[in-house]
């Protein structure tokens, strides 16, 4: 028996089935693009809420900051808390709703700045940090269209001037979030454009300072120059994933993220053998399987079981049968010398094929986002290239 000294090790056999691949140089350079689209004055936050899109929030955080984002948006305290605690210093945003004391006090321990969305909120806020002698800035939520977090916009004068009065409160920001800037129809995005100016304005009649104004996600940075304001919030697309068709024009992204798995088994079925639960597909003909360790408790959506295609040696190879927990099944018949051990490419390029979250997405019927937060933590995450050309690797 091997001694444990002799045994791969933890990180090695995590490795040896599946994997995600991230590409840093490609995160650097879509922030970069980003940021050739904005004035001087306008700062860009890059969204790394859920894992960075499961790309990995600490290494994109420091890779995007270092790349020319000065701000960092999470969705709860405890994806800022593992920034602060990896070292990261940047201003965070938290933008989801938070309303206990204790979740205040976190906030305040780990300096991350609370976004508010309702007058009761504020006065929780001021108690709390008015118990512990703290001021905090605080970022004002308003509803223009979204119909999620926020005060309704029409009673911003009202909800900025209680957040005034109160003690230990600094308004940081005020901003609104778009429900339709990906659309290709642009009412919806120009009636919450213009009521946004108009909740603007009522603070200006009133004669209250305005505060840094940000509205624009992915999709409205890229559609027009007069919503960048003095932020812009930067999620999908530092992916290197465009949210609509009709946006790819605007700047140059490269994909980020890859997704690849071994063969771990190459056998011949006769015509007619069933394969896999339910058998969903049967053989008209003899051929030749491959299973290949990766399945739906990694992220590979069980819905796509004789739907998707991957690379393998540059070619599209069909897969076949239900997808299982941790594995899968492709008709390998085309690559009848396929070995045990050879790399798959279910997301990413091999050769000149690609194939990306958006073609996962349009045979799912939902959106790229969905697919790339799917890929659970089973799959450790790689700097690009770094197991693909190994047989057996080996990750110290």
């Amino acid at each position: 028996m091997l001694s444990w000294e002799r045994s791969p090790s933890l990180a090695s056999m995590r490795c040896d089935r599946a994997w995600v691949e991230i590409s840093l140089p490609a995160i650097a350079s879509n922030v970069r693009e980003f940021k050739r689209l904005l004035s001087p004055r306008t700062e860009l936050m890059a969204v790394v809420k859920a894992d960075a899109y499961g790309h990995g929030a600490v290494t994109v955080a420091q890779t995007a900051l270092a790349a020319g984002a000065s701000w960092l948006g999470v969705a709860t305290i405890p994806e800022g808390i593992e920034l602060r605690e990896a070292g990261i210093q940047s201003p965070v945003l938290v933008l989801g709703a938070t309303n206990t004391p204790e979740q205040i006090r976190a906030q305040v321990r780990w300096r991350l700045q609370p976004t508010l969305c309702t007058p009761q909120q504020a006065l929780v806020f001021s108690e709390t940090l008015e118990s512990l002698n703290q001021s905090v800035p605080v970022h004002l939520k308003i509803d223009t269209g979204m119909s999620r977090l926020g005060v309704p916009w029409q009673q911003v004068a009202e909800f900025v001037g209680l957040v005034r009065r109160l003690p230990n409160l600094t308004i940081a920001s005020i901003y609104s979030h778009f429900a339709t800037a990906d659309s290709p129809d642009p009412t919806g995005m120009q009636q919450q454009q213009a009521r946004f100016q108009a909740a603007i304005g009522l603070l200006q009649a009133v004669g209250i300072p305005l505060p840094r104004l940000h509205f624009a996600n992915s999709a409205a940075t890229l559609t027009d120059p007069a919503l960048h304001l003095d932020m812009v919030r930067v999620g999908l697309a530092i992916y290197g994933l465009y949210p609509a068709e009709h946006l790819k024009q605007t700047v140059d992204l490269q994909p980020v993220l890859q997704v690849k798995a071994r063969v771990t088994q190459v056998k011949t079925l006769e015509a007619g053998t069933g394969v896999s639960y339910g058998y969903q597909f049967i053989a008209s003909k003899e051929m030749r399987l491959a299973v290949v360790g990766i399945g739906y408790a990694d992220g590979v959506p069980r819905n796509l079981s004789n739907k998707m295609s991957v690379l393998v040696r540059g070619q599209m190879v069909p897969q076949v049968g239900a997808i299982t927990m941790d594995q899968m099944m492709l008709d390998a018949s085309s690559i009848p010398d396929l070995q045990v051990g050879e790399v798959v490419t279910l997301l990413g390029c091999d050769g000149a094929s690609q194939i990306c979250a958006e073609d996962w997405a349009a045979k799912l019927g939902t959106i790229s986002w969905e697919i790339l937060c799917g890929f659970k933590h089973r799959l450790p995450r790689v700097p690009v290239g770094q197991l693909s050309a190994e047989k057996q690797p080996t990750v110290q």
